[in-house]
């Protein structure tokens, strides 16, 4: 019986051990990931509000489902970028410490690992024209600036919204809170990269990622005129016309794409599937499904290919939700199974699959789901990498440099 099959989840080590192809910090990230973190006194008192990063605007809530001012996330010592929420101790997390001198993560009391706070950029604590803090506006991964242009997503109008998801609660909860607009201004966004493009060679990328808007003469116009708008004043601050960069948005059809890739400097694209099951995909992401349908995401997805280049389209998946009850998958072994056989069937077009760790958050409906093994979302890892090898993809904008989301992409270091 293979261990996905077993109730017995295997611990860290014994992970590590099974699959010594996969770096140990890289399994580490994943259990951090899957599982949060809890910090002590200790670790908060390490914490240098001059030096490092404090949670800024995000799209998505954490598990303690506050907005409570403690580190961004952490760094490991191969420099992988971990994010990861603040999670009740209850929930059993990882818990980050100070000890002997070394902030550390620790479980139930046994040292895992070393770690770093994330390094804080120097447009942080500034404000724009307007006077609002520049990290509502624009937030700083360690090598990628990223923008949340609306965290208000239309899916959610009629309740149909993806299950797993808690964006437009957190929206509110931002809003009533801190005062973070639901809607960037274009000029305002300008404003903070160009502040930010300052710091020499800190940033190499910048990601932009929003909720749905299906508004428009064709269902998403309104969307597409909106990151156009957007990522043409971004645009002016770059010389060449073509920058760094990648949407992760809505699967859109090929005119909006062409138009995208014509008329601004983007140069990558994501549309996140979410589930690579068309029935699972039907009951998680019924918003999706509504507007334009499983078979239709894949086929725009496609179609992107030849608009941007292959290498530059990918699609995301939030990994474990096809586990959720009652309509998941039964095993693991049968859901990395067929998650493999549909990722394999975007692969030899063209498209890249990656995954982040499903976190079930206390503000969407999946908040008292379970999510997956260790085991399962390394052997995902393992399989994802090994179909971009087999089929000579690169995902540059979503690697462990710019990105740090994906454990999967941070296997392309070890090519």
């Amino acid at each position: 019986m293979s261990v996905l099959e077993m109730n017995r989840e295997l611990s860290l080590d014994e992970v590590v051990e099974k699959h010594p192809e996969v770096p140990r910090l890289i399994a580490v990230k994943i259990d951090v990931q899957r599982r949060g973190v809890h910090y002590t006194d200790g670790a908060l008192s390490r914490l240098d509000k001059e030096l490092h990063q404090i949670r800024g605007a995000t799209l998505f809530g954490s598990r303690d489902a506050k907005l409570t001012p403690l580190p961004e996330s952490l760094i490991l010592r191969d420099g992988t970028t971990v994010l990861t929420d603040p999670t009740p101790v209850e929930q059993n997390p990882y818990v980050v410490d100070f000890i002997d001198g070394k902030l550390v993560i620790t479980d139930q009391g046994t040292i895992i690992e070393e770690a770093e706070y994330w390094p804080k950029p120097d447009f942080y604590g500034k404000k724009t024209v307007s006077g609002k803090p520049m990290e509502f506006v624009v937030t700083a991964r360690p090598q990628r600036l990223q923008l949340m242009p609306s965290s208000y997503c239309h899916f959610w109008k009629n309740d149909h919204g993806c299950k797993y998801c808690d964006i437009v609660n957190h929206a509110k909860h931002q809003k009533s809170e801190l005062g973070i607009p639901a809607k960037l201004k274009p000029a305002e966004a300008s404003e903070v990269i160009k502040e930010a493009l300052k710091q020499p060679g800190r940033f190499s990328s910048i990601c932009l990622t929003a909720g749905s808007d299906t508004r428009g003469v064709e269902p998403f116009d309104e969307e597409v005129e909106y990151y156009v708008e957007l990522l043409q004043v971004i645009g002016e601050n770059f010389k060449t016309k073509k920058f760094p960069s990648q949407l992760i948005a809505t699967a859109f059809n090929e005119k909006q794409l062409e138009k995208l890739y014509r008329e601004t400097g983007l140069m990558g694209y994501t549309a996140d599937i979410e589930v690579l099951n068309e029935h699972l995909f039907n009951w998680i992401c019924p918003g999706k499904a509504e507007w334009i349908g499983y078979q239709e995401w894949k086929k725009r997805l496609i179609r992107a290919v030849d608009i941007f280049g292959p290498g530059n389209i990918n699609t995301g998946i939030v990994a474990g939700v096809e586990l959720a009850k009652p309509h998941g998958f039964s095993s693991e072994s049968d859901a990395l199974e067929a998650t493999m056989e549909e990722a394999e069937d975007l692969a030899t077009k063209g498209v890249s699959t990656i995954f982040m760790v499903w976190i079930p958050r206390p503000q969407s409906c999946f908040h008292d789901q379970k999510n997956a093994s260790l085991e399962y979302y390394v052997s995902l890892a393992k399989g994802l990498h090994g179909l971009r090898k087999k089929y000579s993809l690169n995902i540059d904008f979503d690697d462990y440099r710019r990105c740090g989301n994906h454990p999967d992409g941070d296997l392309t270091r070890i090519l």
